[in-house]
């Protein structure tokens, strides 16, 4: 309660931006209004906002549930550790890093972006880092945040989606390494630090041991099942806000009517294409870059940006819609994955990370590196297809 207390400011009651909130807000109701019927606008983000909230945003919390138990229950048992030893050696050479980092990569996989925080507040993690290294904390977090959630959510669209899946992991990898390369490269100049540098440690004991629950295996595996699983509740009522809010005005801006004629029912899920429209623009990059054929699926890349959660809960409409198919969906995961909502995040990992001076960077090479991965994953589909 501190901390939001010394965030906030004192300024004018009425100020510039008091007009002009203002002036979006209506413009945006007028456009809609005009185009739509003001009567179907609202009739439309009720209808849609509901539905969103009970077939998408309940469906999401219970793969986070799933997800939370599973990963609580690798993490006791030692499986997460295990990864960690695997994934370890592949650091320095990929990603310009200690093996350490593949720590932090195993546990924002599992989790969210944040999760990179608490280590990095751990002497024992961040000792292994130089100041270059620890600046790329926050992209190599965002790299793999939410991962566990979003593979989950699309291997659940059906059988036919797993190799898919798996590419756009591997493409969210190699997005990754172009993000955090690019952050390294940065932070090693402003610290002028050489390229070679390194901290040296005389004993590694980074993954030596673990932290275990108290009690015998079964009361550890309830246990851990137990707190994974309402972590994944917490996550998904984080995810609810944005989702509903996010994904029903995306939806009214990415779809068209419903009616045969083209007239408007105010039914949900139905709006006024803007962003098909500005998206023809596009879409020959688009289709170069990522094989999209269609301009309504740029709404995903977009939506991922702030709130990967309200990005993934498109895919289903899209196939439903005939707009996605497995290549789309290895696309997704892997732009879904590597950007993790990374703009509603990265601001804030950097401020308390005390490396507010690495926004712009950190934001740029970001987006390079979720752009890379749809990239990657697209040709990787193309070529093991």
């Amino acid at each position: 309660m501190e901390n939001q207390q010394k965030e906030l400011r004192h300024v004018k009651a009425i100020s510039l931006e008091t007009f002009i909130t203002l002036a979006v807000i209506v413009g945006l109701f007028t456009y809609l209004g005009s185009v739509m019927g003001i009567d179907k606008v609202f009739s439309v983000m009720m209808k849609t906002g509901f539905d969103v909230l009970i077939n998408t945003s309940f469906y999401i919390m219970a793969v986070a549930i799933l997800a939370g138990a599973v990963a609580a229950i690798l993490s006791e048992f030692g499986v997460i550790a295990l990864i960690n030893k695997i994934i370890s050696p592949v650091m320095r050479p990929l990603f310009g890093l200690p093996g350490a980092a593949a720590l932090g990569a195993t546990v924002t996989y599992i989790s969210d972006n944040p999760a990179i925080l608490s280590l990095a507040e751990d002497e024992g993690f961040s000792k292994y880092f130089t100041k270059a290294e620890k600046a790329t904390f926050t992209n190599l977090g965002t790299t793999f945040g939410m991962g566990l959630i979003v593979t989950a959510y699309m291997l659940s669209l059906g059988s036919e989606y797993f190799m898919a899946v798996l590419i756009g992991n591997i493409g969210a990898f190699l997005g990754g390494v172009v993000s955090v390369r690019l952050m390294l490269r940065s932070a090693k100049k402003y610290y002028n630090e050489s390229p070679k540098e390194r901290v040296v440690v005389e004993h590694d004991e980074q993954g030596e041991t673990r932290v275990i629950r108290n009690g015998g295996v079964f009361e550890r595996f309830m246990s851990a099942m137990m707190e994974g699983a309402k972590s994944g509740v917490s996550l998904g009522l984080a995810c609810a806000s944005g989702t509903v809010l996010i994904c029903t005005f995306v939806m009214i801006l990415t779809f068209g009517p419903a009616g045969e004629n083209g007239e408007y029912l105010g039914v949900a899920y139905e709006g006024v294409k803007l962003l098909p429209t500005i998206g023809q623009y596009f879409l020959p990059v688009a289709r170069v870059l990522w094989g999209f054929d269609n301009a309504e699926v740029l709404a995903y890349p977009f939506t991922a940006l702030g709130a990967v959660g309200s990005a993934m809960g498109m895919t289903q409409g899209f196939i439903d819609q005939g707009l996605a198919n497995a290549q789309t969906v290895a696309v997704f995961t892997g732009m879904g994955i590597c950007m993790s909502g990374f703009l509603s995040t990265h601001i804030g990992m950097l401020d308390t990370l005390k490396q507010n001076q690495f926004v712009k960077q950190a934001i740029l090479f970001q987006l390079i590196g979720g752009l890379c991965a749809g990239v990657f994953a697209n040709y990787l589909f193309i070529l093991l297809g």
